[in-house]
């Protein structure tokens, strides 16, 4: 500037402080307010740049007629507060910036005011909402809030003045505190979960957050610790983590022990396990995304698969056996459980199966099926033979004696004689009795619908217990098939006799879609089905026969409820 612009500007800024730069923020002009306000006088040398005044100040950055904060400083390199408000104007095609310096802004006292509410109103809703610590830098507490007096269950006299250390519950180590004090030490912010242990012994934690107060030299001074309590956040977290150590164990259990698999409510595969892997032969690509029909065998029915899409679909747990094919093409058995998950609506959204294999316990299972069945045919063919030899044979031979004794009768009159005639007319009626037990010849020579009948006349005839019979056959089944249904209606009846105490019973035989369906049925006195589990060999006998035609026997009966035989081949 030329000296009368700079003596100008000097008489309109006399009134307030204020320094006048160029572009670049050199120092043009600083008038003698400024200088006393900055602690300068004429004698010190004339800082050349704003910036030996201003530190922060960016010129550039400032709006017109805008007061903001700012810290000046002297030659001395001291400090303290400083509020600029900067004015522009052009003088000789040059851009200036009046900047005019006050130690307070004019509306200073009423945001003061402001600011030292809107502390209270913090200070208030930190109090209502938190435990509030402060600590000199050594680490004496110099306030407590009413929340901290709470909680610790030591009064605010016996924790002022003391460290941390009082509520200290020895769960940390050293290394945990020491990285603590690191922390705030260097001025940073500490953030962490402690573990506290008040007056009385109980412990408690708080999620704690420690903020360092740095004084002119960047060095804290005091300390913050602002702290929620999570007592009940951490046991949660803590019986968590127990649920989910034992959710893992339980998971390495079954997957060391099972097949597992994850269907989505579709049926596709989501997850299997390794087990999985090695007894199907697939990789875990070729499984996730597929449906089970990948392994299907093609020994189960379309019925079988509609039962056990009805019993999960439903929400309810399906149980039972599944003859599988490996990607070999050898079959596997596996004992099969399927967990439907549930949605909030009770809807099934996934499926958890877990399988055993049993394939070595099918295989024992059919051959002892199979010698169970051989066992039954040789018996049933020895049955037969000896009731044809004691028909034939002995019956004959004694049917020749009752002629012998007949013809002597005619001629001795003898009360010995009449006596030999009815016994040997008793022990041949015994010899048919027993052949005709051991096995009928009507069973094999018309077949299985007039043997039930000729059996169920003999038996009313002797115990007294009338039998409604109702059967209709088409045609004459399988001979094994046959002598099977015979023997369990036989068995059924000596039952009733034995046990049920009636005069009644019923049987029914009926053709079905998929076999034949065989129902003998008492209302007599029942049994508990603990002694239905060891009812002896009559059951197991049915059962095994049962089991040799591909049959199965299941039994209903309970005190006062009489009892319900079903065969179903």
């Amino acid at each position: 500037m030329q000296d009368k612009d700079i003596a100008k500007n000097r008489r309109d800024t006399d009134e307030e402080p204020s320094i006048v730069t160029d572009e670049g923020g050199n120092i043009e002009s600083i008038n003698r307010k400024a200088l006393r306000l900055l602690g300068l006088n004429h004698k010190n040398r004339t800082p050349q740049s704003i910036s030996d005044l201003i530190p922060n100040i960016n010129i550039d950055s400032i709006d017109q007629l805008t007061i903001i904060p700012q810290h000046g400083t002297d030659l001395e390199k001291r400090s303290g507060p400083l509020y600029v408000k900067k004015t522009e104007f052009v003088l000789h095609q040059k851009k200036y910036s009046l900047l005019t310096l006050h130690m307070s802004s004019p509306k200073h006292e009423m945001e003061l005011e402001s600011v030292l509410n809107e502390l209270l109103d913090m200070k208030y809703a930190l109090d209502e909402s938190n435990i509030v610590a402060i600590t000199d830098q050594t680490g004496k507490i110099k306030y407590v809030n009413d929340k901290f007096c709470e909680i610790s269950q030591y009064s605010r006299s016996e924790l002022i003045g003391k460290d941390h250390r009082i509520i200290n519950s020895g769960y940390h180590d050293k290394a945990f505190m020491r990285n603590l004090w690191r922390t705030i030490a260097n001025g940073r912010v500490w953030h962490g979960d402690i573990k506290n242990r008040a007056k009385d012994g109980s412990y408690y934690w708080v999620d704690t957050t420690i903020v360092p107060f740095l004084n002119n030299d960047g060095k804290p001074h005091r300390y913050l610790a602002i702290r929620k309590e999570i007592t009940d956040y951490k046991r949660v977290v803590e019986e968590l983590k127990k649920s989910l150590q034992e959710l893992v164990d339980l998971k390495f259990a079954l997957d060391e022990s099972s097949i597992v698999a994850i269907t989505d409510r579709r049926g596709k595969i989501t997850y299997v396990n390794d087990k999985f892997i090695d007894v199907s032969k697939y990789s875990r690509e070729e499984l996730l995304g597929n449906t089970h029909a990948i392994i299907n065998s093609g020994y189960h029915s379309r019925e079988f698969f509609k039962d056990l899409w009805r019993t999960i679909g439903t929400g309810n747990v399906w149980q039972s056996e599944i003859k599988n094919k490996a990607k070999d093409g050898t079959f596997y058995w596996v004992d099969t459980t399927i967990v439907p998950f549930l949605d909030e609506k009770g809807k099934p959204y996934q499926y958890l199966s877990i399988r055993f294999e049993i394939t070595k316990r099918k295989r024992i299972e059919e051959e002892l099926k199979h010698t169970m069945t051989r066992i039954i045919n040789v018996q049933e063919e020895e049955r037969k033979r000896f009731s044809r030899e004691l028909h034939d044979g002995i019956g004959q031979n004694l049917y020749s004696h009752l002629i012998t004794i007949n013809r002597i009768s005619s001629e001795v009159d003898h009360p010995l004689v009449d006596q030999m005639l009815s016994e040997a007319s008793e022990i041949i009626q015994e010899v048919r009795d027993f052949s005709w037990e051991l096995r009928p010849s009507v069973l094999d020579d018309l077949g299985l619908v007039p043997a039930i009948r000729t059996f169920l006349n003999r038996y009313s005839e002797f115990y007294g217990i009338d039998v409604y019979f109702d059967c209709y056959l088409k045609t004459r089944l399988d001979s094994n098939i046959e002598i099977t249904i015979y023997r369990i209606i036989q068995e059924s009846l000596t039952n009733v006799r034995k046990y049920a105490e009636v005069d009644q019973a019923s049987i029914t035989v009926r053709e079905t879609e998929e076999g034949v369906r065989v129902v003998i049925e008492d209302h007599g006195k029942g049994f508990s089905r603990e002694k239905l589990s060891s009812s002896g060999v009559g059951l197991f006998s049915m059962e095994e026969r049962a089991r040799s035609v591909n049959g199965q026997l299941s039994i209903v009966s309970g005190p006062g409820k009489g009892t319900t035989v079903i065969l179903e081949i």
